[in-house]
């Protein structure tokens, strides 16, 4: 039997989320004392929610016509699935603290100390602890991040996309922005918030899938990430 490691947050009402997006709102649509027809139930038993949030919310990815206007048209359900079902590691930044950034030598020095090499089509995982050092406290929003020369170089080794526990794939107001343009010029993506990246740490390759909705003009999607090791 495969082992799966679980990657994705829960999505719930009064969770994190990045800066003016929607919050997400969840209530009872109707209960399954509304189909029995009993009236003004005391407790009533969800049936179905009604669930109010943004494509950018909790563990997700982005399509390219999120990264820059010159790319409308390339929205989520037109990404091809290989891009979100393929072979990955992570690497080990624990020691970064808040909002330092991850450098093109860093990244690629971890690289190398994890044993593997990147190839075309990998998603590379990195792991820095924030979410379980910062969930829901102030400093969540202060993560850090790739520059944006490493962003510069995932691109030229023809990446499937990186993925990174914080809210940002750059350190907000620093490379955050530059990152996603890179990414939409290189034609590759990154998942964000994702969790449980340091139970990945030291075990070498798995099979990654991080599957979007199917969104009609999509900017990005909510994911149910995993990591498979057969």
């Amino acid at each position: 039997m495969p082992e799966i490691i679980d990657l994705s947050q829960e999505i719930f009402e009064g969770m994190p989320v990045f800066k003016a997006l929607p919050q997400v709102k969840m209530e009872i649509h109707v209960s399954h004392e509304d189909w029995e027809g009993i009236p003004n139930p005391e407790n009533p038993t969800p049936s179905v929610h009604r669930l109010e949030m943004g494509e950018h919310t909790g563990t997700h990815v982005d399509a390219r016509n999120h990264m820059a206007k010159e790319y409308v048209g390339h929205s989520i359900e037109k990404m091809p699935l290989t891009q979100f079902f393929t072979s990955g590691f992570c690497v080990d930044f624990r020691k970064k603290g808040l909002q330092e950034l991850i450098t093109k030598n860093e990244l690629i020095s971890a690289i190398q100390a994890s044993g593997e090499q990147l190839e075309k089509g990998d998603t590379l995982l990195i792991c820095t602890d924030h979410y379980k050092k910062y969930f829901q406290t102030e400093n969540w929003p202060k993560g850090p991040g790739i520059d944006a020369a490493a962003a510069e170089w995932l691109g030229e080794m023809q990446i499937a996309a990186f993925g990174v526990e914080t809210m940002n794939p750059g350190v907000s107001g620093v490379s955050n922005r530059q990152v996603h343009e890179i990414c939409g010029h290189y034609n590759y993506t990154h998942y964000e918030n994702l969790i449980n990246l340091d139970l990945l740490l030291g075990r070498g390759r798995f099979r990654f899938i991080g599957l979007p909705l199917k969104i009609r003009r999509g900017t990005g999607s909510p994911v149910r990430a995993v990591a498979v090791f057969e």
